[in-house]
């Protein structure tokens, strides 16, 4: 772990994301495109060139990976991916006999667009300041990167949910590494923005499953540690 966070790859990072959400949020740039599913992708694209472009600039190594430390990348996609994926459109073909393959897939690659920057740069890089500040700074910056500022409660309620996601899906990271597991929490919100019966059932389905199986894989690195050490 590094020993100071490298302010400047911080603030070069925030600047990158934040500029080109606007032009993609805030502009008629994505006009012309009449692909919803590209329009979704290049709206949340930004905390991914910005990562990218500080990797590159601030010499910095990823330390989330797609495979994280699984041994390999079947495991956290199967689990993380696959799993969402099947649940939601054979639930959503049962009721309503609709497949929406495309938003769903959509909202997965979305998430991992946003997760490339909030948790495979931006928490890795705050690590050596204490975890409350960490996730307090990241959940800030993901509010802000929003570009919503209307002074209404619905928008601190979504504040304080960034900040309990900050926390929650930089649990996540920590565990697996994995940018997959991450993208996979990132998305549960938006799988399911207005909730009815079924929905809930569906999102404390897969949230038991995930936390059962990271239960699981902290155990068995906790075994293995202490037959290393």
């Amino acid at each position: 772990m590094k020993n100071k966070v490298n302010y400047l790859a911080v603030l070069t990072f925030f600047i990158i994301a934040v500029l080109l959400r606007y032009l993609t949020n805030k502009t008629d740039l994505l006009n012309g495109i009449s692909s919803e599913f590209i329009k979704i992708i290049l709206q949340g694209i930004s905390p991914t060139i910005a990562a990218l472009a500080v990797f590159a600039l601030f010499k910095i190594k990823p330390v989330l990976t797609l495979k994280g430390n699984y041994s390999n990348i079947i495991t956290p996609f199967l689990l993380y991916w696959a799993l969402p994926i099947i649940l939601i459109l054979s639930t959503e073909y049962a009721v309503k006999g609709t497949l929406s393959f495309e938003a769903i897939t959509a909202i997965l690659i979305y998430g991992l667009l946003e997760e490339i920057g909030w948790r495979g740069f931006l928490q890795q890089q705050l690590k050596p300041l204490p975890e409350f500040l960490t996730v307090f700074i990241v959940a800030v910056l993901w509010f802000i990167w929003h570009l919503n500022f209307d002074l209404s409660s619905s928008n601190l309620l979504f504040l304080g949910i960034l900040i309990l996601g900050s926390w929650g899906i930089g649990k996540v990271a920590n565990n697996t590494h994995s940018l997959l597991a991450v993208a996979a929490f990132h998305s549960l919100n938006n799988f399911f923005p207005e909730m009815n019966t079924l929905k809930i059932i569906l999102l404390i389905s897969l949230l038991s499953i995930w936390i059962i199986a990271l239960v699981i894989r902290k155990k068995q690195q906790n075994v293995q540690k202490v037959i290393l050490s």
